[in-house]
């Protein structure tokens, strides 16, 4: 019984790592999807801006499919990983951390919902009246980027949190803790709105190599430092 569990842990572990690597992808095929292929927040005017999203319709949907649900749903794998990394049971530091990856999560994937959902609503209005989706498609926008599309604070708590928690418990290396403080410094400065873009730049850039590197640790080391059943009960006897 108890090496059944601590296979399923392990493999909780490995399933993180995988989900790490899944949130780097999405990084960088949001990066190139986003600016290189359909670039719709170029244009400052609204009705420009929907005009280019009728046209990009399809590659925007699933864009937001890949990079902000699946991602988010990813994140929630990877956050219950590491809880049981960091033996986030013992830990109020880790639990509270484990709690912002969730809201996280959450956020994500409601804001990738209301764009898709949004967009179709903004597409159908088009033919009929553009001044009139270009004035719905303004409050969708402003939903999305309050639930998360444009600040990333939560995130950078959550990395943040994670840093600090492993720094104590030592479930991670010490030189990737440290870059994750840095990392989570440029998601908590978005909420500054002079430093909004420069800090979510360099918050989705660190990012990626963040998660990749997490992804590699999860994967290479995955029941090093992973609660056991012993651990477990002794815990709930203290």
């Amino acid at each position: 019984m108890k090496q059944e569990n601590k296979s399923s842990m392990t493999s909780l572990q490995k399933w993180g790592g995988a989900a790490a690597l899944y949130e780097a992808l999405a990084y960088i095929i949001g990066f190139v999807g986003f600016i290189a292929v359909v670039n719709v927040g170029g244009s400052a005017d609204p009705l420009q801006k929907v005009a280019a999203i009728v046209e990009n319709q399809g590659s925007l949907t699933v864009l937001y499919l890949v990079v902000y649900v699946a991602w988010g749903a990813a994140l929630v794998v990877l956050t219950l990983a590491l809880h049981e990394r960091l033996q986030g049971n013992k830990s109020a530091l880790a639990r509270t951390a484990t709690a912002f990856g969730l809201i996280w999560a959450v956020l994500v994937i409601a804001s990738g919902m209301i764009y898709n959902v949004g967009m179709e609503t903004a597409v159908s209005l088009y033919a009929q009246n553009p001044e009139q989706a270009a004035t719905v498609w303004l409050a969708i926008e402003s939903v999305f980027n309050g639930l998360g599309g444009g600040v990333e604070v939560v995130g950078g708590i959550w990395v943040v949190l994670l840093s600090v928690a492993a720094l104590r418990n030592g479930g991670l290396p010490r030189a990737f803790n440290i870059f994750g403080l840095l990392v989570g410094a440029a998601g908590v400065v978005t909420v500054v709105p002079a430093l909004s873009e420069i800090g979510g730049i360099l918050f989705g850039l660190t990012q990626i190599v963040w998660f990749a590197w997490l992804g590699i640790i999860l994967l290479r080391r995955p029941s090093e430092t992973a609660v056991t059943v012993d651990n477990l009960v002794s815990g709930a006897a203290t």
